[in-house]
């Protein structure tokens, strides 16, 4: 099923780019843990964006909206952490990084604006 959503189209080629690093994290350097962490925030993301598009009210939209930037943030970190203990290279992560830096500014500007009663 297509949509023209920004949030849900992005949120859900990020979550399928995590899958690919989760498999590439487990299967090429016998990485588990933290992978693991980082595989449930990251498709995590999408998954209450998608929530959120199909809220009850817009209360619920943007608390779903804000569970997905939560999620965000802690991919943030593990990715972070899997930079710094080397299991990312750099290209690895700064280009995963950079998506998941916009999915955060999104995020951030729908919840902004639909606090406002800009939805």
């Amino acid at each position: 099923m297509k949509t023209d959503n920004v949030i849900v189209n992005k949120s859900k080629a990020f979550a399928i780019r995590i899958v690919r690093l989760y498999q590439y994290l487990c299967g090429e350097k016998r990485e588990f843990v933290l992978s693991k962490q980082l595989l449930r925030s990251g498709t995590s993301i999408g998954a209450n964006v998608k929530e959120a598009v199909r809220g009850q009210s817009k209360a619920d939209f943007i608390s779903k909206m804000s569970i997905a930037l939560k999620e965000s943030s802690e991919t943030e970190y593990w990715l972070e952490l899997l930079y710094e203990t080397d299991f990312l290279d750099r290209t690895q992560f700064d280009s995963i990084y950079a998506d998941n830096q916009e999915l955060l500014k999104i995020l951030t500007s729908i919840i902004k604006s639909s606090k406002e009663g800009r939805t």
